[in-house]
């Protein structure tokens, strides 16, 4: 029996826990979306004046967009800004780099493949770990948004109903949400304080996170900016609108779960055959691997099950 397999998706389930460690090592609990305590309070709690936790906040928040012209890198920026990673783009390719290193050692360690497989395996591995760990943070964090914003938009509108100014509602949700939507509006609420346009500083978080229901927000505040109105109906409204859309999109992700996990199921079937039989009997397609079809037929199966992901992707992604 080879136990190659076992020993890849060891090495690749440690990659993923390594960077997770190494992250909360670096920047501490604090970074974590499930601390208590959001981390802008927290930061200010330790004695960090509050420019210098807007300008942390503010490089964290818009490196990854910036770093959207190097080559490669782009793939991973845009969920690298959503996610709000603190590691800068160049940490996070020597995170890369170190972890491919990592991988290519415990290869060499526990299985006998020649070095430029592994060094091309640990390499996807290094890769493709901070890949998925970003894009899990991104989900996970972009989620968490979704769920908080009703809520925060309420309390708005409470807020401003009992007469305090709409800066101060947008400080008082900053205090009183969790994160990651506590220090988003933490992070307004102070540039607000130093002069920036409220409207504007809205905008550009939506386009940050690029969320739907956050630009309904910052259009119905500049709205009402230019042109007057009842605030606190207007956000009553929209905070419906988004508790609707809300349910209606865990709707619809509760529909198309079966579609989505039978895509899934039905793509990596044959790969984990392929591992089962490889593991069982390592010789058996020796009679096949010296024919000219062999290779051609392999990556028409990899294209296959490719395309097959595509297409269930593209029948279950329904806008909500």
């Amino acid at each position: 029996m080879s136990s190659a397999p076992i020993i890849y998706a060891l090495i690749f389930l440690g990659v993923l826990a390594l960077v997770e460690g190494i992250y909360l090592t670096v920047f501490g609990k604090s970074i974590s979306l499930n601390n208590r305590v959001n981390r802008r309070l927290e930061m200010i709690e330790k004695g960090n004046r509050r420019e210098e936790v807007m300008a942390k906040l503010r490089k964290e928040m818009n490196q990854h967009g910036k770093s959207r012209t190097i080559p490669l890198y782009s793939l991973l920026a845009d969920k690298a800004q959503k996610a709000a990673i603190a590691f800068t783009p160049k940490q996070l390719m020597m995170v890369m780099a170190g972890l491919s290193g990592v991988a290519f050692i415990g290869m060499t360690v526990g299985t006998e493949t020649s070095a430029p497989v592994r060094a091309l395996v640990s390499v996807g591995m290094g890769v493709g770990g901070v890949y998925m760990w970003v894009s899990m943070k991104a989900n996970k964090r972009i989620s968490m948004i979704e769920e908080q914003l009703p809520d925060a938009v309420e309390l708005m509108v409470r807020s401003l109903r009992v007469g305090h100014p709409f800066s101060s509602a947008i400080s008082i949700v900053a205090k009183e949400v969790g994160d990651p939507l506590a220090s988003e509006f933490g992070f307004i609420a102070d540039e607000a304080a130093y002069g920036r346009d409220m409207g504007e500083a809205l905008k550009d978080m939506a386009e940050r996170i690029d969320m739907q229901d956050l630009r309904f927000l910052a259009v119905a505040v500049t709205i009402q900016q230019q042109s007057g109105g009842n605030l606190a109906e207007i956000l009553a409204g929209l905070a419906k609108v988004i508790r609707a859309r809300f349910r209606l999109f865990r709707r619809v992700k509760a529909i198309t779960a079966e579609a989505k996990w039978s895509g899934k199921f039905l793509s990596a079937f044959p790969i984990v055959a392929l591992i089962a039989i490889n593991i069982l009997d390592p010789n058996y397609y020796d009679d096949v691997k010296d024919h000219a079809l062999f290779i051609p037929a392999c990556l028409a199966v990899g294209g296959f099950l490719a395309t097959n992901l595509f297409v269930m992707r593209m029948l279950v992604n329904i806008k909500v």
